[in-house]
């Protein structure tokens, strides 16, 4: 299992950044260790263990770029617009006999080799053949134009790819043009998942008059398994310190991360924080974040633990910030910074200094065609309305007590926080 390091303390702090939260989340959690190898069919997602280097030149030939005509520049240079006749055909996956004859042109198409000696290509809606199959070339074009040389795209020896990169499409890509056919990876990230609270029931249940259905832990697992982990479900825990730290030290044998939400925050019947510290340790539990300011981070017989608020929109929240660094830093993955997009604000807000908020907000275009940031109308951290029913958050540094309507603000699609 991933272990957490001994070298913090919970209590005597003050609250944290969200940078403070995140960099101790980085620092301080080691990745997994295993690793395995898979085809690149399922790779995609998946985390480097090594880099990458280029075993061979891409492209690993010099060839055409378009369809048209290859040719010694210095022959049509000296030709002085008099056309050249045709030598040969190369197509595609084939090859020219031989050097391309002086004073000739080779047809040739998208792809294939140059023969050698040519060194140029005009491309066949820039030439004009005659009625004796000649061809006549345009001025203007350079030596060498329309010609991707060997290593043109990656060299051999090249670092294409470094370890901790978390593959894309195009990363699995590069890897088939490279002739590989599997790559090594880590393996997946372990994460138990549960709420607490007499509050939830699962999904199915038979639901009492003052309880709601859970909806975090079905929220969390998918976005855990948007990250590429394996999840497993453990239900709900009862609002009982002693049945949370029994769940929290079964769930330390066979899982990397364990992932709660709700029973965090100060209240007399928040659980999760004594369980917490009946089967393991705290690290820090208020983190500067709204919404979600309540957010434990511990570890139990060293495997990291993390409580997320149980209002719906604030584990969401918490769990993009705080919780994919966690899982990114188990999986051995480089830093992924959230880069936001500037828009303009269409809403007047203010806020706390200190404090940094995200605001969940619709993107429009105005009527000057810039696009702008429309904020939700209600506020509530239980709205799941609001998740559905709107494009990203804005993000509002702690720096910041009041935004005007046309001010610049930092956006977040949600499809770069999952």
């Amino acid at each position: 299992m991933a272990q957490i390091s001994s070298d913090l303390e919970a209590f005597g702090e003050p609250m944290r950044s969200v940078d403070e939260a995140v960099n101790q989340i980085a620092a301080t959690i080691a990745p997994v260790s295993d690793t395995e190898t898979v085809p690149l069919a399922r790779a995609d997602g998946r985390v480097l263990v090594q880099d990458l280097v280029a075993s061979a030149a891409l492209p690993p030939f010099t060839n055409s770029a378009v369809d048209g005509y290859a040719v010694r520049f210095a022959d049509v240079a000296s030709a002085r617009g008099a056309p050249l006749g045709i030598a040969e055909r190369v197509m595609a996956g084939g090859a020219a006999k031989g050097a391309a004859p002086p004073g000739q042109a080779i047809r040739i198409f998208t792809g294939a080799p140059m023969p050698e000696g040519a060194d140029t290509v005009f491309m066949q809606e820039d030439v004009r053949l005659d009625d004796a199959g000649r061809v006549h070339f345009p001025e203007g074009l350079r030596c060498g134009a329309n010609v991707r040389p060997i290593g043109e795209d990656i060299s051999e020896g090249q670092m294409v790819l470094p370890k901790g990169r978390r593959l894309r499409p195009q990363d699995v890509a590069v890897c088939a043009a490279l002739g590989l056919v599997e790559v090594e990876v880590r393996r997946r990230v372990r994460v138990a998942v549960f709420s607490t609270g007499d509050e939830v029931v699962s999904p199915g249940s038979p639901r009492g008059p003052s309880q709601l259905f859970d909806s975090n832990s079905v929220m969390l697992a998918a976005m855990l398994r948007r990250l590429g982990c394996e999840v497993g479900d453990l239900g709900i825990v009862p609002d009982d310190p002693v049945l949370i730290a029994d769940a929290l030290q079964v769930a330390s044998a066979s899982h990397d991360l364990i992932l709660a939400s709700g029973g965090v925050s100060t209240g007399e019947a928040d659980y999760v924080k004594a369980g917490v510290e009946n089967a393991g340790r705290l690290v820090f539990w208020r983190v500067a974040i709204k919404p979600g300011r309540p957010i434990a981070m511990g570890s139990v017989l060293g495997v990291p633990f993390m409580g997320l608020p149980g209002n719906p929109v604030a584990s969401f929240v918490t769990f993009a910030y705080l919780g994919r660094a966690a899982v990114l830093a188990l999986a051995g993955a480089a830093s992924e910074p959230l880069v936001s997009a500037p828009v303009r604000s269409a809403f007047g807000y203010r806020k706390k200094a200190g404090r940094r908020e995200y605001l969940r907000t619709n993107i429009r275009r105005g009527a000057d065609g810039a696009l702008e940031a429309v904020k939700f109308p209600r506020e509530g951290a239980g709205l799941l309305s609001s998740l559905i029913e709107t494009d990203g958050l804005v993000e509002l540094p702690e720096s910041v007590t009041r935004v005007e309507p046309g001010e610049t603000v930092a956006f977040l699609p949600y499809s770069l926080l999952l």
